[in-house]
């Protein structure tokens, strides 16, 4: 358990938690209190399966005396969900993306910073009105929980944090317009999608470019939760803080509204290519303000706080293999 209870906005949440007496079970968070959910559906994503139907009874067992209920302080509390897909958003920050961009012009074109940063503005806004986003897939496997240790992998030394706004799809769809499609967001989580850098592009394969398995998909390399809050709990989710501390330092700290793609153009973007499902997440990018921005990344004993307005907070520790 962590130092101080995750809260959450709206009158309840859901996750998935266990105890010294218990294997994992599904639960309905209200407070510090926790509902035991296993004696009516297996797990968060079954209940997803049938996300409308048990939204209207959620209310009714959050406010009941009866079933068995635990205290939050006691409680191990683990990734909220197991995923069908993982789709993960990259290069979707403004301020990211221009810093970024910027600095290639300067160090590799000789471009001043003035320069260097008119050009890279430029190049975001006219992505902003014609471009698309750009989507690659996750590994459930790398999943962990919000207050888990992030293990480093052998390989690599560039390891930096990526907090991200997720969220968990309710209404299976194809083809989703963009105007409908905020009405397939069960609701939403945290994630880390944490990057080694220094293993993202393959030096034996440049024709082949980034290699995201291996620089983003190590075991723990993506914590989520702590719980799945639903949607019509967080109100408008382009106005939400994204914040991370590293070892006490704030590092990330952004207003979602800085998003290049907004979530209905990324939902619509990705529904053309896969049917999204019940029970899938999707990662909307990450803001400025990572690792390779600091030129600092994680090491043995580093701690990683991230919040996300309504939503909870992580705590990682992070340790060698």
């Amino acid at each position: 358990m962590p130092d101080r209870l995750p809260s959450h906005a709206g009158p309840f949440a859901l996750g998935t938690f266990a105890n010294a007496d218990s294997g994992s079970f599904p639960g309905l968070v209200t407070g510090r209190r926790v509902r035991d959910l296993s004696g009516l559906v297996p797990s968060v994503r079954a209940l997803l399966e049938d996300w409308d139907a048990w939204l209207s009874r959620l209310p009714d067992l959050a406010e009941s005396a009866s079933g068995t209920w635990h205290d939050l302080v006691g409680l191990r509390i683990l990734a909220p969900i197991e995923p069908g897909q993982i789709l993960q958003s990259g290069a979707n920050y403004r301020k990211h993306v221009v810093d970024l961009v910027a600095a290639e012009k300067e160090s590799v074109h000789g471009a001043t910073p003035e320069e260097a940063r008119a050009d890279a503005e430029k190049m975001m806004d006219e992505r902003i009105r014609g471009g698309v986003p750009y989507v690659f897939l996750g590994s459930p496997r790398a999943i962990c929980g919000p207050y888990d240790d992030v293990v480093l992998p052998p390989l690599g030394e560039q390891h930096d944090w990526e907090l991200e706004l997720a969220l968990v799809i309710g209404k299976e769809g194809r083809h989703i317009r963009a105007e409908y499609a905020m009405e397939y967001v069960a609701a939403y989580t945290i994630a880390n999608d944490i990057t080694t850098r220094d293993r993202l592009y393959r030096p034996d394969l440049k024709a082949i470019g980034t290699d995201w398995f291996t620089a983003k998909n190590a075991d723990t390399f993506l914590p989520i939760g702590p719980f799945l809050v639903p949607a019509a709990f967080i109100g408008d989710p382009s106005d939400l803080r994204i914040t991370l501390r590293h070892n006490g330092v704030v590092r990330q700290d952004e207003s979602t509204k800085d998003m290049i793609f907004d979530i209905p153009r990324l939902i619509a973007y990705v529904s053309t290519t896969t049917t999204l499902r019940r029970g899938d997440l999707l990662l909307t990018g990450s803001p400025a303000g990572n690792g390779a921005h600091w030129g600092v990344f994680l090491k043995p004993g580093d701690v990683m706080e991230a919040e996300i307005t309504g939503l909870g907070h992580q705590r990682n520790t992070v340790r060698s293999n």
